[in-house]
């Protein structure tokens, strides 16, 4: 079976300034990578539809929510936090962000493709139960898991994030949540400073010193995280898929590469084959370096394959 990508239009329109390091163009670096290496023949794209309230009240506060739909600007720009910018778009990006996960749910549930990767902007694996955060407004792996934990009525849900952040956002939605088995790898000290103490018996952190080398990062992927999946018995696997661990990217200081990146999809790939009929869904998170990140997605996607 093939992979479904899904994405919007609306998700290019978010723009938090020129200077700002999450562009656009991050979408554009996945698409054109796509197109080189020949998967844009082996995927199957599709257009995702908007997230509703209800769904985003699954996983954040009422008040949060209401409040983003209350200060999105009709001109002009605001600040959510010191790095997290809402334009006249944001809104719309963000929802469709959040509605590409949901989607990916219901196609990997209804057994059409088993896979599925959302191409997607704001990211999401910052933004807490009741704040924006480290660019995300919505948090879209937390709204996918809600989804297919209440519409689907699943009960182990596990969500692998290897972002070189620790995805604090999810981590905050979730601890102490048994359904939900969360596992974070990222460099530490760094962004958001977090993730050195895991807050739930549900969370499996990895972090890991600058300049970490890949061969320390798999080891303690394949002794930490592979073995607590395993003994989990996912029903279905989320990945917050972020690539700024990779060596060319300057957000932090690991020193993975794409190969890293296949790896790590033909793991879960298998846990998921063993678990949960091969139902993965990928949504991105980091990567900014733009050619660094086309290769790693792509890498990744193969890795799935």
């Amino acid at each position: 079976m093939a992979i479904t990508l899904f994405s919007h239009p609306s998700c290019y329109l978010h723009l938090a300034g020129d200077e700002h390091p999450e562009q656009p163009a991050r979408l554009s670096a996945v698409n054109d990578q796509l197109i080189r290496s020949g998967l844009e023949f082996v995927v199957q794209q599709r257009d995702a539809g908007p997230a509703t309230v209800a769904d985003l009240y699954q996983v954040h506060s009422k008040l949060y929510i209401d409040e983003i739909y209350a200060k999105a600007p009709k001109d002009g720009h605001i600040w959510l936090d010191p790095d997290t910018q809402m334009m006249p778009h944001s809104l719309n990006a963000a929802l469709h962000a959040a509605g590409a996960a949901i989607n990916a749910i219901d196609q990997v549930m209804s057994d059409i493709n088993q896979q599925a990767f959302c191409n997607i902007r704001p990211p999401g694996h910052h933004a807490t139960r009741d704040q924006a955060m480290g660019f995300c407004i919505f948090n879209n792996i937390a709204v996918a898991a809600g989804h297919a934990l209440k519409q689907y009525g699943l009960e182990r849900i596990a969500i692998v994030d290897f972002d070189v952040h620790h995805g604090n956002g999810t981590e905050d939605i979730f601890a102490g949540d048994e359904r939900v088995l969360f596992c974070s790898s990222f460099q530490y000290p760094l962004y958001p400073n977090t993730g050195d103490i895991p807050s739930g018996d549900n969370i499996e952190n990895l972090p890991l010193p600058a300049l970490c080398k890949p061969a320390i990062w798999r080891e303690q992927i394949t002794q930490h995280w592979l073995p607590r999946i395993n003994a989990f018995k996912p029903q279905l696997i989320l990945v917050s898929a972020g690539f700024d661990g990779h060596r060319e990217d300057d957000m932090a200081q690991f020193l993975l590469t794409e190969n890293d990146y296949h790896w790590i999809a033909q793991q879960l790939k298998q846990l998921a084959d063993t678990h949960c009929q091969g139902r993965i869904v990928a949504v991105l998170e980091g990567g900014y370096a733009l050619s660094a990140l086309g290769r790693s997605v792509v890498a990744f996607l193969k890795g799935l394959m």
